[in-house]
């Protein structure tokens, strides 16, 4: 039986929203059901466009039933979600989203609620009215807590950081300079008919319009990798020196890993995670791009238990964060994320940052990063170890705006990049 596709659409956004899964475990799950690149790519755009317009969506449904779904057939509900983001935001025509929704709720063997799907698409198609915008979380699709979070934070211009987060991400790549200098990759792109410009970091390239990266050239080879453009500035800030043994905690999915190789081939990197599913992407991208390091499926936070070696020159801490700076890459984020989160999250970073710390050699560089925006995982977190830690001296980021901060926060959407933050903090040469 052909696969329909809305079914699998409201299968996984099913799994995010009333399960927790991560979209980006749920929908390559159902991807898998389809052969055409074609479907998966409207099946991505079914699922993402769901999470970026949830509350509208979900209103608009909602008003549109007598009775609301609940247990199994909750599921339903996600599908008139799906019907309904074809109906407002794609150029499918009305007639074929309809029909293709209605059946998918017969492939989902609720056949009895068939004729409701139908019903209820229908009365939308036919009432044609605005999605309603007459709340701030409706307005700005965003949960009121992230809301009031970024007012505080970003008080001057959290409307902007709030659109930005909604923007569809380019793609980023970050020439391998063991394989060509970017320039000559800027080039093999021009000869493939893929327009691209240089980021400000080193390596990175900008693509005008994001494509299958396999089509890439030399991406089999590992002439080139996908990074955000925030992203690739961890390795260039922690500025590893031939020689050096260097820590990348919370290292999966390995993209920092690989750049600090790459930028330093002569250091003995270990890459800690305490996610093995996880660990096998690490390996994955460093065996694509032929470089190694030591992997190890180990805690952070309790380096003693997996590590005989000595203190490490340099180390990475890519922190457990809330992930707020991605939200445009992963907007069900905005879903799975709860306010209290955010203080357990900050509870781990200090535990781990505090506890890398003493790994660390003296007049080493720990290079403090996550992906999120909120202070208090960023720039409060690490005042506070600043505050507590007397042999730690933050060190001046010289590409920030405000090199006086504590820290470097990129904001989603500056120079077209993810939101990011970073601190370099120094380890005192004298000890007590």
């Amino acid at each position: 039986m052909r696969q329909n596709l809305r079914a699998l659409a409201a299968k996984a956004i099913f799994q995010v929203l009333e399960r927790g899964m991560s979209l980006s475990v749920a929908l390559p799950e159902q991807q898998q059901q389809l052969h055409s690149g074609k479907d998966k790519a409207l099946l991505a755009e079914l699922c993402y466009g769901v999470m970026r317009t949830l509350p509208q969506l979900d209103k608009r449904v909602s008003d549109c039933l007598s009775k609301q779904f609940k247990g199994k057939q909750r599921i339903v509900h996600q599908l008139l979600l799906v019907g309904c983001y074809q109906l407002y935001f794609t150029r499918i025509p009305a007639h074929a989203a309809i029909s293709e929704t209605a059946e998918a709720c017969r492939q989902l063997k609720f056949e009895n609620l068939v004729k409701v799907v139908n019903g209820v698409l229908r009365n939308i198609q036919r009432d044609n009215s605005p999605l309603a915008t007459d709340n701030p979380v409706l307005e700005h699709n965003t949960p009121n807590w992230i809301l009031k979070a970024l007012t505080a934070a970003y008080p001057e211009n959290w409307q902007q950081v709030v659109q930005q987060s909604h923007q569809r991400p380019p793609l980023w790549l970050r020439n391998n300079r063991l394989s060509q200098s970017r320039e000559q990759y800027l080039q093999l792109l021009t000869d493939a008919e893929i327009v691209a410009t240089p980021g400000q970091g080193e390596d990175s390239i900008l693509l005008e319009q994001a494509c299958d990266v396999t089509t890439l050239p030399g991406f089999g080879e590992g002439s080139v990798s996908v990074q955000d453009g925030a992203a690739q500035w961890a390795a260039a800030l922690l500025a590893p020196l031939a020689g050096e043994t260097i820590l990348d905690a919370c290292a999966a999915p390995g993209g920092k890993s690989c750049h600090l190789l790459e930028l330093c081939p002569d250091i003995e990197l270990v890459a800690v995670d305490n996610d093995n599913k996880r660990l096998q992407r690490v390996a994955e991208n460093l065996q694509r791009l032929q470089l190694n390091a030591k992997l190890v499926h180990g805690d952070a936070a309790d380096i003693a238990s997996w590590w005989q070696g000595g203190k490490f020159d340099r180390i990475l801490l890519d922190a457990p964060c809330s992930a707020t700076g991605v939200i445009r890459r992963h907007p069900d984020i905005m879903w799975l994320r709860k306010p209290q989160d955010i203080e357990e999250l900050a509870k781990v970073q200090q535990q781990i940052l505090d506890h890398c710390w003493q790994w660390l050699k003296p007049g080493g560089v720990l290079l403090y990063a996550t992906c999120s925006i909120l202070p208090q995982e960023n720039r409060d977190q690490v005042a506070a170890f600043l505050e507590r830690t007397p042999d730690a001296r933050l060190e001046t980021i010289t590409q920030a705006d405000q090199p006086d901060a504590i820290g470097w926060q990129i904001l989603p959407g500056q120079d077209n990049m993810d939101g990011f933050y970073y601190a370099r903090i120094v380890k005192s040469k004298l000890q007590g």
